[in-house]
């Protein structure tokens, strides 16, 4: 199946030893001439699309993308491109590498401690992959050795704007953990760390500094680093690679950093910590074209309030924090006791084209009785981003009946039309209480007509993988996702869980794919 062409439906649903996975179509009726077909859950070891969408193999895990022998990173997952020359047939793209796996990747003997050549490969794995991608005779292609490809990862040395030295520092040793992000009007991406504390462990600031070492990917042991330099949103000009972790917005772990152009050309940036109880923020620049210095908020969802993250002029911080510096490092304890209300983890974030609603991913809260996630809505007061108040409700919950659980990627086309993913964890595929929904998949949610507001799904993921990044081209035609971790929680790489997507014995390789076809086309009239 890696032949680099498009692969249709009949082709792609058989899968590892001969078996061909049974693909129940159904159809809803629509707004549009003929019916959308959409497909079950499914918990075979393929992409599985509805009748009117293929795929095309993009680029896969360890792939060269130059001849200084860059290559493509692991665990792909938020997806970005500008165009160069503005034509938006030839972009650059940025892709986001999130993790690493610890088992069957390893170099060294099966259940050793990880050796330095482990760590090192690691480190080079992560960050992310800025490759220009172009469409001809109708098929987009990675442009293998263009100028433009490059990685960024661990050993990038990068600046920290801040107001004073972090740790005695002003710049970070590299970025991993990087899950979704954004895009300026200036044509910079904007790339989010997440799990930063699972490679350099986290720090508590409260009286002496205390470094708190948790589960870790074992780079420690080579590599110690300093947990205050990691967990910002950093951005990026894909055209020279230069690259820069903004403080203004705040330490958590950023999932999301999506960026709306205020009426007075300032960009606000809104960004949710994805963990449990955690919160949603707000960022609003003080300039034009700039990220460097501006307002952070987070949101009180009760009382539909955003609340002010300032020192000097909220009184449930002032006194608490040593400076506006230090309040930005420990962001969690400023949310919390501005009084910010705790939420399901708070992932991808969408603003609706048409209505200019903000839809927030809350994954799950499985403490809280709230296994299946929802997906949050904002309405700013006077459909204005800069507003400070705004009325928060659910627009869907997850659960049997509506047919997905844990959402996660979000990203309107150009109809108008709600598509996302989900994030079932991998050990939690297929069992109780998600034995219903098979492996994560891709869905969609017509806004308009006697379908809206009912869940389509479109596609599966292969085996203990999920669909991340989900970006529509500009003619909305093509839609880029990555195929995230395949495989994962494999044994050993004797017991592999996948083989997506070379079949046979082969390793599973994270890769990016792209769907097209007449079900996509129809929304483009």
């Amino acid at each position: 199946m890696n032949t680099g062409r498009a692969c249709s439906r009949r082709e792609f649903i058989h899968f590892i030893g001969g078996i061909t996975a049974t693909v129940f179509t159904h159809t809803v009726a629509g707004k549009n001439k003929t019916d959308i077909p959409f497909i079950q859950a499914s918990s075979e070891d393929a992409v599985i699309l509805a009748d009117g969408l293929d795929y095309q193999l993009l680029v896969s895990w360890g792939e060269p993308i130059n001849s200084g022998g860059d290559k493509f990173g692991f665990n792909n997952d938020y997806i970005d491109y500008v165009r160069i020359d503005n034509n938006p047939d030839d972009c650059l793209f940025w892709i986001n590498h999130e993790s690493v796996s610890q088992g069957y990747f390893l170099t060294s003997s099966e259940g050793a401690l990880k050796s330095r050549e482990d760590v090192e490969l690691e480190r080079r794995e992560v960050g992310g992959s800025i490759v220009r991608i172009s469409k001809s005779n109708g098929q987009w292609k990675v442009n293998r050795d263009d100028k433009y490809n490059r990685r960024i990862d661990a050993n990038t040395r990068i600046p920290i704007i801040a107001d004073a030295p972090i740790h005695g520092e002003t710049e970070a040793l590299g970025t991993f953990a990087n899950c979704a992000g954004g895009r300026t009007p200036w044509n910079t991406i904007l790339s989010c760390e997440e799990n930063y504390h699972y490679y350099t462990g986290e720090v508590s600031l409260k009286g002496k500094r205390t470094l708190i070492r948790e589960p870790s990917v074992g780079w420690d042991r080579f590599y110690p680093m300093v947990p205050e330099h990691y967990g910002w949103v950093i951005e990026i000009d894909p055209f020279s690679g230069q690259a820069k972790k903004h403080t203004s917005m705040g330490r958590f772990a950023h999932e999301s950093a999506t960026v709306i152009v205020a009426k007075d050309e300032r960009c606000v940036v809104y960004s949710g910590d994805d963990k449990t109880n955690q919160f949603l923020y707000k960022f609003i620049a003080d300039e034009p074209g700039s990220l460097e210095k501006g307002a952070l908020y987070v949101a009180d969802t009760l009382n539909g309030s955003w609340l002010l993250l300032d020192v000097k002029t909220n009184p449930k911080l002032e006194g608490y924090f040593r400076s506006q510096l230090d309040m930005l490092i420990r962001t969690r304890e400023a949310g919390a006791l501005a009084g910010a209300t705790p939420l399901d983890r708070p992932e991808d974030i969408e603003r609706d084209p048409e209505t200019g609603s903000i839809f927030v991913t809350l994954t799950k809260n499985k403490g809280a009785n709230r296994p299946y996630g929802s997906i949050l809505k904002i309405e700013e007061t006077n459909n204005d981003p800069l507003s400070l108040t705004f009325q928060a409700s659910t627009f869907i919950n997850g659960g049997e009946s509506t047919g997905f659980a844990c959402p996660d990627n979000l990203a309107f086309d150009v109809a108008g039309n709600l598509w996302f993913t989900s994030d079932i964890s991998g050990e939690q595929l297929n069992y109780p209480p998600y034995s219903k929904f098979g492996n994560n998949g891709l869905f969609m949610i017509p806004m308009n007509g006697q379908q809206s507001g009912q869940v389509l799904q479109l596609g599966s993921a292969p085996v203990h993988a999920e669909f991340t990044g989900i970006r529509f081209s500009e003619d909305g035609r093509s839609l880029f996702i990555s195929v995230q971790h395949p495989g994962e929680n494999s044994a050993d790489k004797n017991n592999l869980l996948s083989h997506w997507p070379d079949g046979g014995n082969s390793m599973p390789k994270p890769s990016v794919i792209v769907i097209e076809g007449d079900l996509i086309n129809r929304f483009c009239v």
